[in-house]
């Protein structure tokens, strides 16, 4: 504790930087507590360094409470509107490409499945399509394929 006591603005800073790294690359700015606590550790710790403020312990609890409030009062609403702001568009790749041709009757219902990649996948399809058809895959989610004929 004497050596924290000892180096307070450094000690500020490197606490600072960690709850930083642990807010965006652990949590992913999911919560920003941290991110407010770490905003308000590092420059608290830069300003007695600089001289700005005295380094004792009860100047880094007050500096560190008001920069904290600060931070979650102006950077609250921007950054919730942020990470509500959600990209809903579907994500094309080389496998929604794929084509074949079925072996068994394909309906909405999911009960015929077909073996790719080393997983069976459920194949579903808004019409009903007959065994031969060649179809490719229109939609995929989790272990079902959407497929249309070609």
């Amino acid at each position: 504790m004497e050596f924290i006591v000892n180096n307070l603005p450094e000690a500020l800073m490197i606490i600072g930087v960690i709850a930083l790294i642990i807010e965006v690359a652990v949590l992913g700015l999911s919560t920003f507590i941290l991110l407010f606590l770490g905003i308000s550790l590092f420059s608290t710790g830069l300003m007695m360094n600089v001289g700005l403020l005295e380094a004792s312990m009860t100047t880094a609890l007050w500096s560190n409470t008001l920069i904290t409030s600060a931070c979650a009062i102006l950077l609250w609403k921007p950054l919730k509107r942020m990470q509500d702001n959600v990209d809903n568009k579907e994500v094309k790749s080389d496998f929604a490409e794929l084509d074949f041709i079925i072996k068994a009757d394909v309906n909405d219902l999911g009960l015929t499945t077909h073996a790719y990649s080393g997983i069976d996948w459920k194949l579903k399809s808004h019409q009903p399509l007959c065994a031969g058809t060649h179809v490719k895959v229109i939609k995929k989610e989790v272990g079902v394929m959407w497929v249309e004929a070609i």
